[in-house]
């Protein structure tokens, strides 16, 4: 129970020993004092708290704010001492403010939890007491045999028993582990791959000792030790032996396995970064002027306690005649009746430091995140995936960013591949229809007829159909059985019963554009291969595979054909191919792959060599001893095949495509349009990376590549460095972008941080390639911690983007194909790439124009409330009496003013919507916090002390030396003059906001006016009726005398307009003389025309065709906005689009969102 309770509050000590000993199936010795290691359980928690630390967490964190902490103090101190105010003026709002906030958080981690529990909840098969048992995953234990069928992701970290394969393998991707989508064959020792039954499996006796857990991918060190016929036998485990949580089983009908890390102790899980409170550049803002406005407040107090002392060293002040002291008053000590004074002055004016201020902010994030939810344009219609936000407290963050980390596979790209060309024999070629097309050529030959290929293309299409580690699997296997043929069907063509599965995406795209073209691989069976040429089968024996390495940067088979020959099939980058070539086509074909690169499509060199016997017999003996060399032998394998792979015959080069997402490149121009950086983190190869960003828009052709890659020490790194800060230097004019590998990237931020971060901060993109997940969080750290603090957003879609979601500002998910681990750890999540576009430059800017408001407006407001009560003192000789009721206290900012502040923070919109995402530029106006900057600051609280003045001195010249304004000469006291000066301050401070609001809906006009209303309705019955419940009455028929005099209304007249007409004048000169980007773009449509394309955004559909628009054209010509003439709207559609780029607009427009007609034809 004990440690139970230690495990759900955090505290679980972590493992003693350096290594774990797992028994499969449990199986514990029965003899001697055995005592079993404690393994953490497979729960995945990605949540905050539980039921046990909901109440104290919160509570802390609730307190760390300052204004919270504040108002708990200055509560406590009213219920200590005697103080002019009530404690329920502090106690009530701080009370609603820890209670909504609580709630808010409470239900998203509710929320949380659920994501947890679907997770935790999954079904899953485990072997116990001989039987297969379903069971829910959280349930895993170390040392369970866990089933897992094809296509299932695994549940724990597993060692691999068997498979339903002879030979114990199986095949695996780990794309949302690593962004790989490439095809991982794992494997099985052999003493254990004979256990295929559940019988077997219960019968095996064997022991796993293995490491710790630790967060490297890529890393694993262990022992299997079998138990057979009273005999130890001990293999080596490693990496390949070990299914990770998160990976997919792929070709593979099922798999067993024995679970040997479990929940957050999987390495999925320990590359998750632990889960921290983000905060907001607005919440920090607004941490800073609370600490000013506290600084203002203490002034205000202790300047009136002195002021109090000044007058009262007078005899006749200190004690008049009618407020004779008490005997304990006299013999007080001074110095407690200082502090007493102190903070009871400090309680008066307590109401400065607005402590509404921060459930507003709440209730309006958490209400303002549901607009993203509800916008169709983040929907997306294919998947059904509508946007989610998962924390809401970083709304206005997202019009803040300016630095993008991407994710590129699954993110950037669909993870499709598709042949595009090829060239062969120096002639360029193109696929229509399932033929091979030259260029220049259509295809005119008349369907079902075989296309004729010459000897150098069919060669070509059997090497592209030969050269490569695909492996197929038959969706139905009864076909095969009796000898039939798979392809029995449709011409010896039907890919129905069959599917591939390539070590990379690329393969798979060759193999199956060479099967639609003719050239067919159909069968891998141990050493044999069969391609089918137009329906004929041909064998091959498969005699070597010299596999891929970064180094050589290409693959090759070495082949006997069915006459008997020896030929080997290379393909590789050209940089690898061209050199080693002899014959050939070599100039054109060189020509041809650059062509290809410039359409951004992936390319691949392919070749030949044929050997004599003799040959065959040297290349077979160097290749065997290298491969059983005990020592050196990754140096003997790399001699033998530099000595096979030359004297190579050229045969032509492939260009594929990575199909990239939907408007990723219009996407990132905009972005680029907008002030952001774009950095691409990615797990995947140098060469893909590179391919996908120059096609993506990131790496522009004019850009100059700059490269740090394969550097393999600390000195090597700095000097590539120094060289490249020097080639920038020199060259202003070109834009650099520079690529990075995870290897030297750990070099880089080891010991030269200073000089990677000025490099990189000089050009305009940064590609990082085979990156770890922890090591993307650490590029993102980088940036964060840099001297300048950015604000940062990541986006991906897969479990290795764990890390970099969390610790960036802002974490966004994809929801992609590799899971929901990245979009369960997200604070947002989009279906598309594309969706980051309109989520940044319209929502992140309507969100932070609305906070930045709201934040300055509440200190303002709180400064034209409380400055009054303190100029009063003056005229009551400090004597601590409050100007205005205590009601009245504890209402203005919960009821009186709050709600037009909370709609115009959820409704305002400074442009419109279409306008913000055609003019990315736009975003640059509110980026580095410029509307909470101090100058902003300072105006705001400036003129909230004007405000307050014009309220107090107009209220007291005009009732200072005359109170009878009444008619029949009846007086107005104290509260008549409070309650004068109240009045004029909520008039006031409303229509303050309403001059402020640009967007009006009936939902503002209802709080604005409605509140003003309220506060003269709620005035009339407070004060007219006598209430039994209330010890005093003081404001009783206050408010109904102070109506009946004109004079009042007058006075409430003359004094709002005195405050607010200056503003209007400014206003109005500054719009004129120096309007902002902003305002210019305001202008851009009249308010006739806002107003229709309010009504036309409501039915306008995703491609910008209206099911309104010939109403709206028709209102269009009725209010004389655009003439009938068609041709003239045409023409002026056309205008009106035409902005030049020193306005910073994005020209595509149409790319990222339409323009309604109505905007289109405005004239």
């Amino acid at each position: 129970m004990l440690r139970w309770i230690r495990q759900q509050l955090g505290f679980d000590p972590p493992h003693q020993s350096e290594t774990r000993t797992v028994y499969v199936a449990n199986r514990f010795p029965q003899h001697g004092h055995y005592v079993p290691q404690r393994f953490a359980d497979n729960r995945i928690i990605s949540s905050k708290y539980t039921i046990w630390n909901f109440v104290p967490k919160n509570l802390f964190e609730q307190f760390r704010r300052i204004a919270n902490f504040y108002f708990l103090i200055i509560f406590l101190v009213q219920l200590m001492i005697d103080t002019p105010t009530s404690p329920v003026t502090s106690g009530l709002p701080l009370f609603f403010v820890i209670t909504v906030t609580a709630i808010k958080q409470g239900y998203e981690d509710w929320l949380r939890h659920k994501a947890d529990n679907e997770v935790n909840g999954a079904p899953v098969f485990v072997v116990r007491s001989g039987s297969l048992v379903q069971t829910r995953s959280k349930n895993i234990r170390v040392g369970d045999i866990v089933r897992v069928a094809k296509d299932e992701t695994f549940p724990v970290d597993l060692v691999l028993l068997s498979s339903d394969r002879a030979d114990g393998t199986c095949h695996i991707t780990t794309a949302s582990l690593d962004g790989e989508t490439n095809l991982k064959t794992h494997y099985s020792v052999a003493e254990t791959s004979v256990c295929q039954s559940v019988s077997q499996l219960e019968s095996l006796q064997a022991v796993v000792e293995c490491q710790q857990p630790e967060a490297d991918l890529y890393r694993f060190v262990g022992r299997i030790t079998v138990t057979q016929h009273g005999e130890e036998i001990v293999r080596p485990l490693g990496p390949e032996n070990l299914l990770l949580r998160g990976a997919r089983l792929k070709n593979t009908k099922e798999i067993f396995g024995v679970a040997v890390y479990t929940g957050m102790e999987s390495k999925m899980a320990l590359n998750y970064k632990c889960k921290s409170q983000k905060r907001s550049a607005v919440e920090k803002s607004m941490n800073t002027f609370l600490i000013i406005y506290l600084g203002i407040l203490l002034f205000e107090a202790i300047l009136s306690t002195i002021l109090k002392y000044a007058w009262q060293a007078e005899d006749k002040w200190d004690e008049p005649f009618y407020n004779q002291k008490t005997e304990q008053e006299r013999n007080s000590s001074p110095i407690l009746k200082f502090i007493s004074d102190f903070l009871a002055f400090l309680v008066l004016y307590n109401f400065i430091i607005p402590i509404s201020l921060y459930v507003t902010v709440e209730m309006q994030k958490f209400l303002g995140s549901f607009f993203i939810g509800w916008d169709l344009d983040l929907y997306h219609e294919e998947s059904d995936q509508k946007a989610q936000v998962n924390t809401s407290d970083l709304n206005e963050e997202l019009g803040q960013v300016e630095y993008v980390f991407t994710d590129k596979t699954g993110t950037l790209t669909e993870n499709e591949m598709h042949f595009r060309e090829c060239s062969i024999n120096g002639t360029k070629y193109r696929e229509v229809n399932g033929k091979l097309v030259p260029e220049g050529m259509t295809d005119d030959s008349p369907d079902g007829s075989m296309p004729h290929l010459i000897g150098e293309e069919l060669l070509f299409l059997k090497a592209v159909s030969l050269c490569h580690t695909v492996q197929i699997s038959y969706d139905q296997p009864d076909c095969m059985v009796g000898g039939g043929d798979p392809f029995s069907h449709a011409n010896g063509f039907s890919s129905n019963h069959m599917e591939y599965y390539a070590s990379s995406p690329d393969e798979k795209a060759l193999v199956e554009a060479a099967k639609r073209i003719g050239v067919a691989f159909t069968c891998s069976s141990g050493d044999i291969m069969e391609i089918k040429t137009f329906g004929k089968s041909e064998r091959y024996k498969l005699l070597h595979v010299l596999e891929f390495d970064a180094d050589r940067r290409r693959m090759s088979v070495i082949l006997q054909t069915p006459s008997g020959g020896t030929v080997l099939f290379t393909k590789g980058a050209e940089s690898s191919i061209l050199p080693f070539a002899t014959g050939g086509e070599i100039e054109k074909t060189r020509l041809h792959v650059d062509e290809f690169a410039l359409k951004g499509l992936r390319t691949l060199v392919v070749a030949c060599r044929h050997f004599s016997p003799e040959e065959y017999i040297d290349v077979d003996r160097r290749l065997n001893a290298a491969r059983t060399a005990l020592q050196q032998r990754e140096e003997r394998l790399q001699e033998a095949f530099s000595y096979i792979e030359r004297d190579l015959q050229l045969l032509g080069a492939t260009g594929v495509e990575d199909k990239l997402q939907d408007k990723v490149q219009e996407t990132i121009e905009a972005l680029r349009l907008a002030g952001i950086k774009v950095w691409v983190l990615t797990g995947d190869k140098h060469e893909t990376a590179v391919s996908v960003s120059l096609s993506c828009g990131h790496f522009h052709r004019t850009m100059n590549i700059l490269e740090l890659l394969q550097q393999r020490s600390d000195n090597e790194c700095a000097e590539q460095l120094r060289i490249l800060a020097r080639r920038i230097k020199e060259d202003h004019v070109i834009q650099h972008g520079l690529v990075v590998d995870g290897a030297s990237l750990s070099l880089a931020l080891r010991e030269h941080e200073k000089l990677f971060m000025e490099v990189c901060k000089n050009c305009s993109a940064v590609l990082c390639c085979r990156m770890a997940p922890l090591q993307k969080a650490k590029v993102v750290r980088l940036l964060k911690t840099s001297p300048e603090k950015p604000i940062t957003l990541a986006i991906g879609d897969g479990a290795n983007d764990v890390s970099m979601i969390q610790e960036a500002h802002v974490g966004i998910g994809i929801m992609g194909k590799e899971g929901r681990q990245a979009v369960r750890n997200s604070d947002y999540a989009i279906a598309r790439f594309k969706f980051l576009a309109k989520l940044l430059l319209v929502h992140g800017h309507f969100y932070y124009i609305r906070i930045a408001t709201l934040v300055q407006y509440f200190f303002y407001k709180n400064v034209c409330f409380i400055t009054p009560q303190f100029l009063y003192q003056f005229f009551c000789l400090f004597s601590q009496q409050t100007l205005y009721d205590s009601v009245y206290l504890t209402l203005y900012n919960i009821c009186f003013t709050s709600l037009p502040i909370l709609v115009y923070s959820l409704f305002e919109q400074l442009v419109h919507p279409h306008v913000l995402q055609n003019k990315p530029g736009l975003y640059r106006d509110i980026s580095k916090n410029s509307l909470l900057s101090f100058r902003t600051f300072l105006y705001w609280t400036l003129l909230g002390f004007c405000h307050a003045f014009v309220f107090f001195f107009g209220s007291y010249i005009l009732m200072g030396e005359d109170t009878t304004l009444m008619g029949n000469g009846q007086m107005f006291g104290n509260w008549t003059f409070g309650t004068l000066v109240f009045t004029v301050m909520v008039i006031t401070v409303t229509l303050k906001l309403a001059l402020e609001t640009h967007f009006w809906t009936w939902m503002n006009h209802f709080v604005t006016w409605g509140s003003i209303a309220f506060y003269f309705i709620f005035s009339l019955f407070y004060g007219g009726i006598i209430w039994p419940f209330l010890h005093t009455q003081d404001m009783y028929f206050v408010f109904v005398q102070l109506l009946s005099s004109g004079s009042a209304w007058f006075a409430i007249i003359i004094i709002v307009i005195t405050c607010l007409f200056p503003d209007v004048v400014k206003k109005v000169f500054y719009r004129h003389l120096q309007p902002t980007s902003t305002q210019k773009s305001q202008s851009l449509s009249a308010p006739q025309t806002q107003a229709l394309s309010c009504v036309e955004s409501l039915c306008c559909y995703q491609h910008g065709q209206s099911g309104c628009s010939r109403l709206a054209h028709l209102l269009e010509q009725i209010t004389g906005q655009c003439q009938a003439s068609t041709n003239h709207c045409h023409t002026s559609s056309r205008n009106n689009r035409s902005w030049s780029d020193t306005e910073n607009l994005y020209s595509n427009d149409r790319s990222i969102l339409t323009l309604s007609p109505i905007e289109a034809t405005h004239c």
